[in-house]
């Protein structure tokens, strides 16, 4: 049988084999440039996704088989893991006060910044070194030694007649010690918050002058509302962040969690499951109940924000 070549229809014109080999030697290098994000996306993303979504049902240690086993690792971990429930309480005290401070601490640094002074490149760029550093292993170690119970802090209060605990090996300081140190790097949010500043129309400013409107009535009126585009975007990324922080608690408490569970974030409960006792498959369970907390987050975020958040519009 003679297959004819079949003719196609694009906005109107017919589109032969030979138009399509046109078309598709045009397009070649752009798809060329694509293959390394392709590669990337399918190989370290998406298939160690499915992968995990289906070890997540199974018994799996590395070194035999992966047994299916069912829904019996969500089971557990809801019913039967009181490990599970900790690591989670942790984790949330930690996001509810570390992102709000951080966001609170970053939004003051750049109303400061925002008035013009002298210098502002200079103060941008070492408030910003904190966040360039990101949550490294050095951070940690440094954070480490000026929390410990002969650290610089302790040293530094001494100078006031204060004798301070060992922060870091006291369950009632623990975790405020990572809280501070995700409130220390403030930078990121602090410039996206200065570049918003920067593109509030200044006549609002003018006019709110001559109405002899207070700076808190200024800021509460025209400042935040046309903020809370940036503030959006800003606290989605927070939190992601937070729910992710893994780091600082490894380091801080040698991968223990410890004192008494304190910082056992939940990421770090995933990576004591996985590669300490080598269940890999109650791991990726656990990955994945991780994954669905932020994708509801981040959900409920963007349908309430239509409630708070101020487009130009």
């Amino acid at each position: 049988m003679t297959v004819h070549a079949a003719n196609y229809r694009d906005a109107g014109r017919a589109v032969t084999p030979s138009a399509w080999s046109r078309m598709w030697s045009q397009n070649a290098p752009g798809y060329l440039f694509l293959l390394p994000w392709f590669i990337g996306f399918f190989g370290l993303t998406l298939g160690p996704m499915v992968s995990s979504l289906y070890l997540s049902f199974t018994n799996f240690d590395l070194l035999t088989s992966p047994e299916w086993v069912g829904a019996a690792n969500y089971v557990r971990i809801f019913t039967a893991d009181p490990k599970f429930a900790k690591s989670m309480q942790v984790t949330f005290f930690f996001v509810i006060f570390s992102v709000p401070l951080k966001l609170a601490f970053a939004l003051g640094v750049a109303l400061l910044l925002n008035r013009g002074m002298r210098g502002l490149p200079l103060y941008r760029a070492v408030f910003y070194l904190p966040s360039l550093l990101g949550a490294s292993v050095a951070i940690a170690v440094l954070w480490r030694t000026l929390f410990a119970g002969d650290g610089l802090v302790n040293d530094f209060l001494a100078n006031f007649g204060i004798q301070g605990p060992s922060w870091i090996s006291n369950p009632r300081f623990s975790l405020w010690t990572l809280i501070v140190l995700a409130v220390w790097q403030f930078g990121s949010p602090m410039i996206i918050f200065l570049a918003g500043l920067r593109s509030i129309p200044q006549d609002m400013y003018e006019a709110a002058s001559l109405e002899g409107a207070g700076k808190w009535r200024v800021f509460w009126k025209i400042t935040l509302p046309m903020l809370t585009p940036v503030l959006f975007f800003n606290a989605i990324i927070q939190t992601i962040e937070g729910f992710k922080s893994f780091t600082p608690a490894f380091i801080i408490s040698g991968g223990t969690g410890n004192p008494v569970n304190s910082t056992l974030f939940y990421t770090l409960y995933l990576y004591q499951e996985a590669f300490e006792f080598f269940r890999m498959g109650y791991a990726s369970a656990l990955a994945w109940i991780l994954l669905i907390i932020v994708a509801l987050f981040t959900g409920f975020s963007f349908l309430t924000s239509k409630y708070w958040v101020h487009y130009d519009d």
